[in-house]
């Protein structure tokens, strides 16, 4: 027995905090930046050029949100695995082991098939803190 209750879910913490400092920065200096034009220099931005601002602030606030919603859920089952807009779903049988060098920024999980996979829900980021989750959900895969 590992003594982790499941289900259970890990994130990462500093990329998640960075994320969302990262998106209030980025709508507010792109808001503030507009907001500090004269009347004159609004009028002469054409809805084009405004679309294309908002497109890319909106892209980047995406792109961030990807990074803060990464995350890894055991349960019964298995593993989903979250890595910005992608979802894996793995059964305990398919992950054979998870391994973390030092220097790496996430785990991989080596599947059944020989191929491996980031579990970006876990962030080298977080320090010792995710050291002990990579434990734990190696504890979690060698019980299964």
């Amino acid at each position: 027995m590992t003594g982790t209750e499941l289900p259970r879910t890990w994130r990462p913490f500093g990329p998640r905090i960075a994320a969302a400092l990262f998106a209030v920065v980025l709508i507010g200096g792109f808001a503030w930046l507009w907001f500090s034009f004269d009347d004159y220099t609004r009028g002469q931005v054409s809805g084009l050029q405004r679309a294309t601002v908002i497109l890319f602030v909106g892209g980047g606030v995406a792109l961030l949100n990807g990074l803060a919603r990464s995350r890894i859920s055991a349960s019964e089952a298995g593993l989903v695995v979250v890595n910005g807009y992608r979802k894996r779903t793995l059964e305990w049988a398919q992950v054979v082991r998870v391994s973390m060098p030092p220097g790496a920024p996430w785990p991989k999980l080596d599947l059944d098939d020989g191929t491996t996979i980031s579990a970006m829900g876990i962030h080298a980021s977080d320090g010792g803190r995710a050291q002990s989750q990579v434990a734990e959900l190696r504890a979690l895969v060698d019980a299964r």
